[in-house]
C-alpha cells in the first residue's frame, strides 16, 4: 500500500514539474496597462518579442501561459467579477505591473498542487495512517492556494505604510515648488526625480496619464482609485476642490501638509498606547516562567531537600 501511494505521488509532481515547464516555453498574451506606459520611458532600444520575453523573469514566463490555460479550463467554476476583483487586489498592492490576474490563478492552483503532494510524500513517507495522509493533503492544499493571497497582502500593507511615511514630506515638496511659481504638474515632477517610493512612482503614473490626454481631475480620481488610502484620498479630493473652486494651490497644500504631519503623530502614539498591551503576552509567556524559576527554584530545591531530610530521620 505504501509503495503505491509513493509511486502515484511521484507520478503526480513528475506530471505537474513536465506541465510547468512545458507552459513556460509558450509566451503571455496579454501586456498590462503599466508595461505599456513604461514603454513611453524606456530608451529608443527596441527588441523583438523573443529577446523581450527573455527580459521577464521565468516565473512570469512560465505562470501567465499556464494561468491562461488554468483560465480556460475553469472559467465556468468562477465567480463573474473573480477576475476583476483580483486585478483590483494586484493594483491596489501595486503589482499589477508585474503579476496579472492569469499568473495570480495559475501560483494558486501550482501552490494547491505542489504543497498538496508534498504534504501527501511526507505523511507517506512518515507512515501516518489513511486519515492522516488525507488530512495532511487538504491542509498542504489550502496553505497552497493562500500563499498568493498573503504575499498580495503583505505587499499590499508594505505599500500602505510607505505612502502614509511620506506623503507629509512629498506635500511639502509640492507646497514649495508651487510657491516657486511652478504649476502643480511640474511640482509632481519635481517629486518623481527627488524621490523613489510607491508615492513617487503613483504621480510619475498620473503625470504619463495626463501626457496621454486625460484630464488632471481624471488622472487625480485615478489616482486615488489605483491607491485607495484615507490619507492619500482626503489630499486627492482636497486638489480637485481647489481646482474647481479656484482656490491658491500652494495654501491648500500647505495645509494638507500640515494635517498629514498632525495625522502621522496621532498614529505614533496610538501605537505607544497599544504597546503595554502587546508586551502583556510575551511577559506572561516567556519572561515570567523564567524568573519563577531563578527566583523560586533554589527554595523549591532547599525545601525539598528538608522534606527528604526529616522523611528519612522520621
Amino acid at each position: 500500500m505504501t509503495t503505491t501511494l509513493l509511486m502515484v505521488a511521484a507520478s503526480m509532481l513528475a506530471l505537474s514539474g513536465l506541465a510547468m515547464v512545458g507552459a513556460g516555453l509558450r509566451f503571455a498574451r496579454t501586456s498590462p496597462v503599466d508595461e505599456l506606459l513604461a514603454e513611453f520611458d524606456a530608451g529608443p532600444e527596441h527588441l523583438d518579442e523573443y529577446h523581450g520575453r527573455l527580459q521577464e523573469g521565468f516565473g512570469r514566463r512560465l505562470l501567465a501561459p499556464l494561468g491562461t490555460s488554468v483560465l480556460e479550463s475553469v472559467q465556468g467554476l468562477l465567480p463573474r467579477n473573480h477576475l476583476a476583483n483580483i486585478r483590483r487586489r494586484l493594483v491596489l498592492a501595486g503589482l499589477s505591473g508585474r503579476i496579472g490576474a492569469e499568473e495570480y490563478v495559475a501560483a494558486q492552483v501550482v501552490g494547491l498542487v505542489v504543497v498538496a503532494l508534498a504534504g501527501l510524500g511526507a505523511s507517506v513517507l512518515a507512515d501516518w495512517s489513511a486519515l492522516r495522509v488525507a488530512a495532511a493533503a487538504v491542509v498542504g492544499a489550502a496553505v497552497g492556494a493562500l500563499a498568493p493571497s498573503l504575499y498580495v497582502k503583505h505587499h499590499r500593507q508594505e505599500r500602505v505604510e510607505a505612502i502614509e511615511k511620506e506623503l507629509p514630506d512629498v506635500l511639502d515638496v509640492l507646497a514649495i515648488s508651487v510657491e516657486a511659481g511652478v504649476g502643480l504638474e511640474g511640482a509632481m515632477l519635481a517629486v518623481t526625480e527627488r524621490f523613489s517610493s510607491p508615492l513617487s512612482d503613483e504621480l510619475g503614473h498620473t503625470l504619463s496619464e495626463m501626457e496621454l490626454g486625460l484630464s488632471r481631475r481624471e488622472a487625480l480620481q485615478n489616482l486615488r482609485a489605483r491607491t485607495d488610502i484615507p490619507d492619500l484620498n482626503g489630499f486627492v479630493l482636497a486638489l480637485l476642490q481647489a481646482d474647481a473652486l479656484g482656490m491658491p494651490m500652494a495654501k491648500v497644500l500647505q495645509t494638507q501638509a500640515e494635517e498629514m504631519r498632525r495625522r502621522r503623530r496621532g498614529k505614533v502614539r496610538e501605537a505607544a498606547a497599544k504597546l503595554p498591551v502587546k508586551l502583556v503576552f510575551p511577559l506572561v509567556i516567556f519572561i515570567l516562567p523564567a524568573l519563577f524559576v531563578v527566583i523560586l527554584g533554589p527554595a523549591v530545591i532547599s525545601i525539598g531537600q528538608n522534606l527528604m531530610g526529616s522523611g528519612g530521620l522520621g
